[in-house]
């Protein structure tokens, strides 16, 4: 069995510790919970013929007061860039973390995931925020923590690319 580490990596609030909870164990909460530090998950996940033992890191998001250690994405094999869909500054500050992510430890498959689509009538990106993500080809799937749209396949998205990588 494969082992690889993932990495959830976004701003402040973005749903990442929720996405892990939904894609784990299957269940949401409206209780905000701030990450401190990192927390640690694992899910084993078949894709193809081959098994995967996924470590996922959910590391605290990055606002104007802390900045996401660099230290914890070491021997990360790919990660879920989370954006939150109704706030438009969370694009900006992904952008950022992923130029911080590649300086780092190098180029590995990513996802971008635009969480909170359940929230529609408060969402602020629009398809023109996206257009030179999508032209570059990026995977980018529109998520719910909250109702699970989405959330199987951006971690299956990502399983399938860190395998063609490995």
């Amino acid at each position: 069995m494969l082992q690889k580490k993932v990495c959830m990596i976004g701003a402040f609030a973005t749903g990442k510790t929720s996405l892990v909870a939904r894609y784990v164990k299957g269940i949401y909460s409206d209780k905000y919970q701030t990450t401190i530090g990192v927390k640690i998950d694992k899910k084993v996940v078949s894709t193809k013929d081959q098994v995967l033992n996924l470590i996922l890191w959910d590391i605290y998001g990055e606002d104007e007061y802390q900045i996401v250690r660099m230290s914890y994405l070491r021997g990360a094999s790919g990660f879920i860039l989370v954006v939150d869909g109704t706030r438009q500054e969370t694009l900006g500050i992904a952008l950022e973390l992923k130029q911080k992510v590649e300086d780092h430890i190098g180029k590995v498959p990513f996802v971008m995931v635009l969480n909170k689509s359940d929230l529609s009538e408060d969402w602020e990106l629009t398809d023109a925020d996206l257009e030179d993500l999508k032209e570059n080809n990026w995977d980018i799937v529109r998520g719910s923590a909250k109702t699970g749209l989405g959330v199987n396949d951006c971690f299956a998205k990502l399983a399938e690319r860190m395998l063609q990588e490995s």
